[in-house]
């Protein structure tokens, strides 16, 4: 069962090493996306958060301060959720019900970040101890 730590270690760490990778090779049109939802700095936090999550899920994934990276990945869903996923204030109803779900998805996604901060890596991590 050890290895069921580790499939959802991957499973979960994938989507932020992805998107961490997209924020970086598609920074112009990431950074006027962010712009266009009105996040301040945008051309200084698209790279920046980019970078955090991609470190934050690479940490996740090979178990090396693990509770750290869920740390640096919850700070950043519940920001992202906060700023980018403003259902609330979306008048078209198709655009504010993606727009929930997306909000929601990052709260559950939180969730499971904050298990990671307080469970650790668990087996199979290249970090001894942590978790175990």
């Amino acid at each position: 069962m050890s290895s069921v730590l580790l499939l959802g270690r991957i499973l979960f760490s994938l989507i932020f090493i992805f998107s961490g990778l997209n924020h970086i090779f598609n920074l112009k049109a990431m950074t006027q996306y962010a712009a266009s939802m009105g996040v301040p700095a945008a051309a200084v936090l698209v790279p920046l958060s980019g970078l955090w999550i991609l470190v934050g899920g690479a940490f996740v994934l090979l178990g090396y301060k693990a509770k750290l990276g869920g740390w640096m990945l919850f700070i950043f869903l519940i920001l992202a959720a906060l700023f980018m996923h403003r259902f609330w204030g979306v008048d078209d109803p198709m655009m504010a019900q993606n727009q929930m779900i997306h909000f929601m998805k990052n709260m559950s996604m939180a969730g499971a970040a904050l298990m990671i901060t307080y469970f650790g890596s668990g087996p199979h991590s290249l970090e001894k101890g942590e978790g175990e």
